[in-house]
C-alpha cells in the first residue's frame, strides 16, 4: 500500500484518518488516493481562475517555438480538462464528512472559476474562437457541464448566459475530417442539455461518420483511417457515448443507437484493461502520451456509468485504474515546484510532447479519476482489490480468453 501522505490536506479534503474514518470502508485509503491526487492536480487550476489570476499564473511550458502561439489557448486548456474529469465527483450529493465538504468547497470554486472565464470583463475571459484550439477546449468543458449538471444549476442567469455564448462563439471553428468532428458535438450536446436548443446536424454529422468510420472490434478510426494511439479513449468513445446519451434523453435518438455504441464502448474497455501490465505501466505508442493517466478515460467512463462488461470485475478496474495512476502520477518531475502538470508521461519529458501540447493540455490526466463520481457506498470503491488481467497472465494464473467483437 502507498503512502498516503497529506499532501492533500493543504488542498482541503483533511487528514488521511478523518477522510477514512469518514468512509468507514476497507477500500478508504484506496479512494483517499486517488481523490488526494486529484485535487492535486485540480487545485492549481480551479483556485487560480476562480481568483482571476489563472493567466497570470500558470506557466506555459510547450515545444521549443511553440510559446507563443499556446498561450492564447492553453488557460481555457486547462480549464475544460480539469473540469471533464473533476465533474462527476462534484455532481455527487452533498454531506457533512470530510469529503464532503471538500467536495463542496471545490464545486464552489469550479463554478467561480468558469464564471470568471466566460465573462468578457474577466481579466481571465478565455479565448472560445482563435487559433483553432479553442473548439476541443470547449467541448470538453461542456463535456465535464454534462456529467455535472450541478455546476451549471448553481450558476447565475448571467454567468449561465455567459457559458452559452461562449460554446456557441466555438462554432466560428471548423473542425477537420477526423475526432474534432465530436468537439462539435459535444458543444452542441450541452447547449441541448441546458438550453433545449442546440444544431442537431452537427451532432447528427458527428454520430454517422464515425458510424462509417467504425473498424471493428470496438475500434473508431480518427477519421477515415485507423490511428494506433490512444484516440478511442481521449475523445472519440467517451463523447460519442454521451452525446447520443443526450439525444436520447431529449428523444431526439434511438435506444438502438445508444446499445450500439455502448457495445462496442465495453468492448474497449475490455482492450483497456488488457493494456496495463503488472507495474501500471502501458504500451507508450501513439500520439499525446503527454495527457497520462487519461488514456483510460474510456474505461474510467464505462465503470462510472455502470456499464463495466460482465467480463471485468469491479476490483480489478479500480485496481488497474489505481496501478495506472500511481505510475504515472507519483513520478517525481510530473508537477513542478509550484504545483503545476509538466510534460511527460512518466515524469518530466518535454520531448514527449507534440507541438500542439502545453501545460493546459496535461490536464487531460484528470479523466482518469470518473469514478470517484461514484459514491463511497457504491461497490466500486467495496469490492475487494483483485488482480488485474496482465497481472494474472504474468503471474501464471489462470485468465479466459479474449475474443473480438463482431459487428
Amino acid at each position: 500500500m502507498a503512502d498516503y501522505k497529506s499532501a492533500a490536506g493543504n488542498i482541503g479534503i483533511g487528514n488521511r484518518d478523518e477522510l477514512a474514518s469518514s468512509l468507514n470502508r476497507t477500500n478508504a485509503d484506496e479512494r483517499a488516493y486517488w481523490l488526494q491526487t486529484l485535487l492535486k492536480v485540480a487545485d492549481p487550476v480551479l483556485t487560480a481562475l476562480a481568483q482571476n489570476r489563472l493567466k497570470a499564473s500558470m506557466p506555459i511550458e510547450s515545444a521549443p517555438g511553440q510559446d507563443a502561439s499556446r498561450k492564447v489557448v492553453s488557460h481555457l486548456e486547462a480549464l475544460g480538462r480539469t473540469v471533464a474529469g473533476i465533474a462527476p465527483w462534484l455532481d455527487l450529493e452533498a454531506d457533512e464528512s470530510a469529503e464532503g465538504r471538500s467536495r463542496k468547497r471545490y464545486l464552489d470554486l469550479a463554478r467561480q472559476a468558469i464564471a470568471n472565464g466566460v465573462d468578457p470583463k474577466s481579466p481571465d475571459f478565455l479565448n472560445f474562437t482563435r487559433n483553432g484550439q479553442p473548439l476541443v477546449d470547449a467541448a470538453f468543458l461542456a463535456h465535464g457541464l454534462v456529467r455535472a449538471p450541478k455546476i451549471w444549476s448553481g450558476l447565475t442567469a448571467d454567468q449561465q448566459k455567459n457559458v452559452v455564448t461562449a460554446l456557441q462563439s466555438s462554432r466560428v471553428i471548423k473542425p477537420p475530417y477526423n475526432n474534432w468532428l465530436l468537439f462539435s458535438a459535444m458543444v452542441e450536446a450541452a447547449l441541448l442539455k441546458f438550453t433545449g436548443s442546440a444544431d442537431e446536424m452537427r451532432m447528427d454529422y458527428a454520430i454517422k461518420q464515425h458510424l462509417n468510420w467504425y473498424k471493428g472490434d470496438g475500434a473508431y478510426g480518427d477519421g477515415p483511417d485507423f490511428h494506433w494511439d490512444y484516440y478511442n479513449s481521449y475523445v472519440i468513445q467517451p463523447m460519442l457515448l454521451d452525446v447520443v446519451k443526450t439525444l436520447l434523453d431529449a428523444g431526439k435518438a434511438t435506444k438502438e443507437l445508444y446499445d450500439t455504441i455502448l457495445a462496442r464502448a465495453q468492448r474497449y474497455a475490455m482492450v483497456q484493461e488488457r493494456l496495463i501490465a503488472p507495474d501500471g505501466s502501458f504500451a507508450a505508442f501513439g500520439r499525446s502520451l503527454a495527457y497520462r493517466c487519461g488514456a483510460f478515460q474510456l474505461l474510467a467512463q464505462v465503470a462510472l456509468q455502470g456499464q463495466l462488461p460482465k467480463e471485468l470485475s469491479l476490483g480489478q478496474v479500480r485496481s488497474a485504474l489505481t496501478a495506472v495512476i500511481h505510475r504515472t502520477m507519483d513520478v517525481p518531475g510530473t508537477f513542478n515546484d509550484k504545483g503545476w502538470l509538466q510534460i511527460g508521461l512518466c515524469g518530466h519529458q518535454p520531448a514527449i510532447g507534440e507541438t500542439y501540447i502545453s501545460t493546459g493540455s496535461l490536464y487531460l490526466c484528470s479523466v482518469a479519476f470518473l469514478p470517484l463520481g461514484l459514491p463511497t457506498s457504491n461497490p466500486f470503491w467495496s469490492a475487494p482489490a483483485e488482480d488485474w488481467t496482465a497481472k494474472r497472465i504474468w503471474s501464471s494464473q489462470s485468465v479466459t480468453a479474449d475474443h473480438a467483437l463482431k459487428g
